[in-house]
């Protein structure tokens, strides 16, 4: 017995002294300069970056990925982009022209389009002179009086110029061989009596059966545009052996 207490006293003082306790801090007194912050996640994983550095390919956030074109790059670059417009530039500039000759052909029948739309809105007598002479023509109304005719008080409303399309753009037949819907010649550019196509109140042209109006470029392709005895208006392509 005594010796069982001489082991108990002598565990006892050898046993080490408790550590005190530090005291659990309180957030909400205390609060953290980031609590309720909303922390992102930052793009990439080291561990990702990594792999691409061993299979050869640029980091995500290395240095490789911030860098720039080259002198060499920028060069060739414009060296291609100077070929490719080279050999662009030929087909355009032969196709240019027609496109212009199409475009005036297209502007023509839209104001005859107009030119009509505004003899039946106004309830008088608009026409289109054409000056073969001077390249153009006249957008015409028949002022006060509703009357074409009676020139005096007629209101030239717009004036075109054929030259200002460029490529050689004129009255002419072109390289057509003959006149739209028979089989004759093209004796003159313009085919309505006294160059004028007159529309009244009632959409028709007086005066005449119908008539055409031909134009060309410097590379001999021809459009006619014009009109019906009904007043329908009408667009052509020569094709090079028909109209179309």
């Amino acid at each position: 017995m005594e010796n069982l207490k001489f082991f108990c006293k002598d565990k006892l003082m050898r046993a080490p002294a408790r550590r005190p306790q530090k005291p659990i801090p309180n957030i909400d007194a205390n609060p953290s300069p980031f609590h309720g912050v909303n922390m992102k996640r930052p793009k990439g994983f080291p561990f990702a970056d990594k792999a691409k550095a061993s299979s050869g390919l640029p980091a995500e956030h290395g240095a490789d990925s911030a860098r720039g074109f080259t002198l060499l790059e920028v060069l060739v670059a414009v060296v291609i982009l100077a070929v490719l417009s080279s050999l662009a530039l030929p087909g355009f500039m032969k196709l240019l022209p027609n496109y212009r000759l199409k475009g005036a052909a297209r502007d023509l029948y839209s104001n005859l389009q107009l030119v009509k739309g505004k003899a039946i809105r106004e309830r008088g007598e608009w026409a289109i002179k054409f000056d073969i002479g001077g390249n153009s023509y006249q957008i015409v109304n028949g002022g006060p009086d509703g009357k074409y005719s009676t020139s005096d008080d007629n209101v030239v409303v717009k004036t075109v110029s054929l030259s200002e399309y460029g490529s050689g753009l004129r009255y002419g037949p072109g390289g057509a061989t003959r006149k739209v819907g028979r089989n004759e010649p093209i004796s003159s550019s313009v085919t309505y009596p006294g160059t004028r196509v007159i529309f009244n109140s009632r959409a028709l042209t007086p005066g005449t059966l119908g008539g055409y109006v031909y134009l060309q470029n410097d590379q001999g392709g021809c459009y006619a545009v014009g009109t019906w005895s009904s007043g329908v208006i009408v667009l052509r392509k020569w094709n090079g052996s028909a109209w179309e």
